[in-house]
């Protein structure tokens, strides 16, 4: 049976228990009560959950998992999904990351993120931060069907039908969808292909009005039909490939078709007892577990939740000196050893001297758009997985072939920096595991460029250290680094205004976000160690859900 709970009405269960200072501090962990049944994005079951960023592609999800299949399953078919109904944020054009665990506690991670070409050459290729020029090798595709073929235990056809099916029969568009199309009309109407397929007269689609995509049903039926060789060797390269170069891209049929998606390299830490998981390079797990290794030597539990935001802030601020130290693997061991967390946890000054702080410069104001989206999914026999796709900024490149259906991410020509041959996009993208005692206890992601690090970190220690039920994690106020301030949330429900006084009367120079969805969007799943029940949220700054199913 689905059981769900109320985000205002959620408790916090502690038990104590007399043993080792390790297993004591596990032992307290929060536990989530179940007290209403009509909540869309809370679950709780024993038979797994399922939290992404959009109700059709968790249906997508469940629905797997009643056939019998697994978690991974599960993923792929919502991952399908979102590239149809949440195209502004992802889908097959880009790129994706994901950590799995399986029932057996064996983990391992794909690296399917967007890469240029193998015989690109950055001295003479176009630049510009959107179009043709920014077009480089799409992911997803490989690195969906290799989750499937490696992890999963479903066919594709029967993973793909949900999302071919959204993409004949259309669905009706959610206002934040709407939204975020709208922000990017004008560069829409650039390129013809993104025009016929997002343009709806003389606007993009509103909220409640139903987006139908025959084209890209076609296109995800040669993909379930005849796999991922098709879309990069096949008719649907060919069409990709012709519409790039007709007009100044560098993309190649060697380039796709040399490209692969990859056994992601893992790394990993630890935190008051659990284990920490996360994927390197090209993803940011490195950074995130060094960011919660440099706050495991504060006692985060007892002091003031202003206190705990300044550290969080500070830590945030010494991890990402060294988002550009992360060359090799061994480089990464060393980002998240216990000497390094050390070293950066005693350069951390609680309050700083505010005739200092008052020094800096304000830097320009924060605008950056959200972008991304992630899912976290389990099932009955414990396999879990997190994984996060993306296009890069809202709408990716802007462009969509015609034909084909999908918009392509935005990689090169400048966007991200100067990139060689066969070198692959590095983003915040941190899809990760928290162990405890060697089992999957916290499953999460999140979407939103540079917060998706320090929005993981910040749900992660709401939950270790503060006790808090995961629902009001999510939904706890975040901070992030602006450089020289301190970005912190302040829409309703979040910092308040005597919160403001307090970081400021402790020397800190904030901006004052007061926009929903901008601190990251984490969408995760949790175990319930009481009761042994699967416990999934979803981020209420976003329009997504979790659910479990029946069986």
């Amino acid at each position: 049976m689905i059981k769900k709970a109320s985000f205002l009405l959620a408790a916090l269960l502690m038990v104590a228990v007399a043993c080792k200072d390790q297993e004591k501090s596990e032992s307290k962990q929060a536990v989530l009560t179940i007290v209403d049944d009509n909540d869309p994005q809370v679950s709780i079951s024993e038979n797994g959950a399922v939290s992404t960023a959009h109700p059709l592609a968790t249906e997508t999800g469940v629905a797997m998992l009643e056939k019998g299949g697994n978690a991974i399953d599960a993923a792929v078919a919502a991952a399908f999904a979102l590239s149809v109904v949440e195209p502004s944020m992802s889908g097959l054009g880009g790129r994706l990351q994901a950590i799995v665990m399986d029932a057996n506690g064996k983990i391992s991670g794909v690296d399917a993120t967007t890469q240029a070409g193998i015989d690109y050459d950055p001295e003479t290729a176009p630049k510009g931060q959107y179009g043709y020029a920014t077009i480089g090798v799409p992911g997803v595709v490989k690195g969906l069907t290799k989750l499937l073929t490696d992890y999963g235990s479903l066919d594709l056809q029967t993973v793909m039908q949900p999302a071919i099916d959204l993409a004949e029969n259309g669905f009706l568009v959610l206002g934040g969808e709407a939204l975020r199309q709208s922000m990017a009309m004008d560069k829409i109407k650039e390129f013809a292909g993104t025009s016929k397929y997002f343009m709806n007269g003389d606007t993009t689609y509103v909220a409640g009005s139903r987006l139908v995509q025959k084209d890209l049903a076609n296109t995800l039926k040669l993909i379930a039909a005849e796999g991922e060789k098709v879309f990069y060797e096949g008719e649907i390269a060919q069409k990709i490939v012709a519409d790039v170069q007709k007009h100044g891209g560098t993309l190649s049929m060697e380039a796709l078709a040399e490209y692969q998606a990859r056994d992601a390299d893992l790394v990993e830490g630890s935190y008051r007892g659990f284990g920490l998981h996360g994927l390197y390079i090209p993803s940011y797990g490195a950074i995130t577990i060094e960011m919660l290794q440099i706050l495991e030597h504060f006692d985060l539990s007892e002091m003031p939740e202003t206190t705990w935001a300044e550290l969080v802030y500070q830590a945030n601020q010494k991890a990402y000196e060294d988002r550009w130290n992360q060359e090799d693997l061994e480089a990464g061991k060393q980002l998240t050893s216990k000497e390094h967390a050390q070293k950066l946890a005693d350069e951390i000054a609680l309050f700083p001297k505010k005739e200092a702080a008052m020094l800096l410069n304000n830097p320009p104001s924060w605008n950056e758009n959200g972008h991304t989206t992630h899912l976290s999914v389990t099932d009955s026999k414990g396999n879990v997985i997190a994984l996060t796709q993306s296009l890069g900024p809202i709408m990716g490149s802007k462009v969509a072939t015609d034909g084909l259906g999908f918009v392509y991410a935005a990689t090169l020509g400048g966007y991200l920096g100067d990139m060689e041959p066969g070198q692959r996009a590095q983003s915040h993208i941190s899809p990760f595991i928290i162990t405890r005692k060697g089992k999957p206890y916290l499953v999460l992601g999140a979407a939103g460029g540079s917060r998706i690090p320090t929005a993981v970190v910040q749900v992660a220690s709401r939950v270790l250290d503060h006790k808090m039920p995961l629902n009001k994690a999510l939904a706890a106020a975040r901070v992030h680094s602006g450089d020289t301030i301190m970005l912190v949330e302040t829409h309703e429900g979040t910092w308040t205004t005597a919160a403001i006084d307090q970081f400021k009367a402790d020397g800190y120079l904030l901006e004052e976000i007061d926009q929903r969805g901008r601190f990251g969007r984490v969408h995760a799943v949790m175990m319930d160690t009481i009761t042994g029940q699967w416990i999934g949220a979803a981020d209420p700054d976003w329009e997504g859900t979790s659910e479990s199913p029946e069986k």
